[in-house]
């Protein structure tokens, strides 16, 4: 089985890079699922119906989103009428709309399962992940892949999460911070792929996908204007897989740019 994931996708220039640069890397690799972090799509924070219809159009099975996927006053009708799309499990009460684990199947590809769960380190206030993600495992087919996306700041907590579910979960990688590292291994004693930023789809000359202009005036001044989506040319970061039975036989960073210049920078 092989699979694509993809980074946080931010705004119209992570839009835009999709459509663009998608194509290519589907050749490349030839993935069975494409999973994308999608909780920053629209305008940088949240996700509509429209832009989440447009990802799936482009080729994405499966979002996955995080603390910002609640920015939007419609994420309930969004999570409720779109079953690829989670939000991070323990995020939310049991009885809010949406859920953070599901096992997908695509026929002649297989099937997976997906949870998505979010730290609790400079974030929001959520119920452990550690726990959470005991009580989803235990519902889960242990014959098939299982791919965590853990958003959080902290990599001391990503990197401890990894470590906590190592042997369980085929692949657990990190989003959010939206900056791609670099130690993407396979862990010994139990064979989780694990990386602990997948990076992020969208500008490369912005900060963290915004108008780099915008963010350093906050940070001489304390405050700043509304966050604008950063012009292009954009790019698309992510982990490319490839698992035999449950758990991954390689690992490969994926960085694409794109060559094309966008003028507009909203949404």
């Amino acid at each position: 089985m092989k699979l694509l994931m993809l980074g946080d996708i931010y705004g119209k220039t992570g839009r835009e890079a999709i459509i663009q640069l998608l194509p290519d890397l589907k050749k490349t690799y030839n993935p069975d699922w494409i999973i994308a972090n999608g909780e920053n799509v629209t305008a940088g924070n949240g996700l509509s119906a429209k832009h989440a219809k447009q990802l799936k159009e482009a080729g994405i099975d499966i979002l996955t989103t995080g603390n910002h996927i609640f920015s939007r006053l419609d994420w309930p009708e969004v999570l409720t009428n779109n079953d690829y799309i989670l939000r991070p499990h323990n995020l939310a009460s049991e009885n809010d709309a949406g859920t953070g684990c599901r096992i997908f199947t695509k026929k002649d590809k297989g099937s997976i399962a997906v949870i998505n769960l979010a730290g609790r380190v400079f974030m929001e206030n959520c119920s452990c992940p550690f726990n959470t993600f005991d009580k989803l495992y235990s519902t889960i087919p242990q014959d098939i892949p299982l791919i965590v996306d853990f958003h959080g700041e902290a990599t001391s907590e990503k990197l401890s999460f990894f470590w906590y579910v190592n042997g369980r979960a085929s692949i657990a990688y990190g989003t959010h911070t939206h900056v791609q590292t670099s130690d993407k291994r396979i862990l010994p004693n139990g064979n989780t792929g694990v990386l602990t930023d997948l990076g992020m789809t969208g500008a490369l000359n912005g900060v963290i996908g915004v108008d780099k202009n915008t963010v350093i005036g906050r940070f001489i001044t304390g405050y700043s204007e509304k966050f604008l989506c950063a012009s292009g040319p954009g790019k698309i970061e992510g982990l490319y897989a490839e698992i035999e039975g449950k758990f991954p036989v390689k690992l490969e960073l994926v960085r694409k740019i794109s060559t094309i210049q966008q003028e507009t920078k909203r949404n």
